[in-house]
């Protein structure tokens, strides 16, 4: 029997198909669930303690204490892929590590079991084998975007600088935009209708030379859109931020998402429309370029040889 890999959960390593959750924790009653995501490169962790701290701080907001320093959750989180990095499949294939932290479970529910709830936080870190075949196409073509009926969560409600796992408005959205193209992903719009962010990424586009992005204010500051602002800085692109509706989309030189998965996707299409000439442009090329030299290897071709290598297996 092949070894199976290992998650962490509330203090423990334990294999895959034995780590669980109760029916009562707080993050499946309530979705009360902050989390993050960090990948590899070479089998090292990118960004691991920018995507931390950021978790901290949520935790911090949310009230949720876990009993773990930053720095002993960073030594979990490199043992975990160690130990999870010698089960891959290919050498060159990468993992994706997941961290979340619930509530706790849901006392009103938990009590009526006996025994008591388990009401301090439940900490969980997980990996998964970075699927390639879903990103490959849309990395050489570019992907269509749609802006649903479906609103993003206005800032009033809780600060979108958290990143949580309470995101039926992600999955609804996602669903209409399929609606119109099966390979599509949602776009949304705030309330006034400026743009923010897809399910999973961040959206910046190119206008007159600049990358523009939606204001901090109404999105996620993504660990890879600060990425993007580093490289661009290196490489003497202008970045700037302010409210953006659809016009200035379809009417921008080219778009892209950042996200830590992928990290850079070209857009193709908003709505129908291309952008630009409708394929990934020049800007997002430097930028990939200049990402794939930071970590040393070509992101993209990982990518396109990654998805051949699972249509070839299977």
């Amino acid at each position: 029997m092949n070894p199976e890999p290992l998650v962490y959960l509330n203090g423990r390593f334990t294999p895959a198909s034995q780590a669980h959750l109760a029916i009562y924790d707080a993050g499946i009653v309530l979705g009360a669930t902050v989390t993050e995501m960090t990948r590899t490169f070479r089998h090292r962790l990118w960004r691991l303690d920018d995507h931390l701290a950021r978790l901290y701080r949520a935790l911090r907001y949310t009230r949720m204490e876990i009993g773990l320093s930053p720095q002993e959750l960073a030594a979990v989180s490199h043992e975990l892929v160690k130990r999870n990095a010698a089960l891959l499949p290919h050498p060159e294939d990468e993992l994706g590590l997941i961290h979340f932290v619930t509530a706790g479970e849901f006392p009103t529910y938990a009590g009526s079991a006996g025994g008591g709830a388990r009401t301090t936080p439940t900490v969980c870190a997980h990996t998964f084998v970075m699927p390639w075949e879903l990103w490959a196409e849309k990395m050489r073509t570019g992907i269509h975007l749609v802006t649903p009926s479906i609103r993003h969560v206005p800032p009033q409600c809780y600060d979108p600088k958290m990143k949580y796992r309470s995101r039926m408005h992600y999955f609804l959205a996602d669903q209409e935009a399929r609606l119109v193209d099966p390979s599509a992903a949602a776009l949304l719009l705030d309330l006034d209708g400026n743009l923010t962010e897809t399910s999973g990424a961040n959206f910046l586009m190119v206008e007159r030379g600049t990358i523009v992005s939606p204001p901090e204010r109404n999105i996620l500051p993504g660990i890879s859109r600060a990425t993007v602002i580093e490289l661009a800085a290196r490489l003497g692109i202008p970045f700037a931020e302010r409210d953006l509706q659809v016009f200035n989309a379809v009417n921008a030189d080219e778009a892209f998402l950042s996200t830590t998965p992928y990290c850079l996707m070209p857009v193709a299409r908003l709505n129908g429309i291309p952008i630009g000439g409708g394929v990934p442009g020049p800007i997002f090329r430097r930028l990939l370029d200049a990402w794939s030299e930071e970590v040393g290897l070509d992101i993209g071709a990982q990518i396109e040889q990654g998805a051949l290598r699972r249509t070839v297996r299977h």
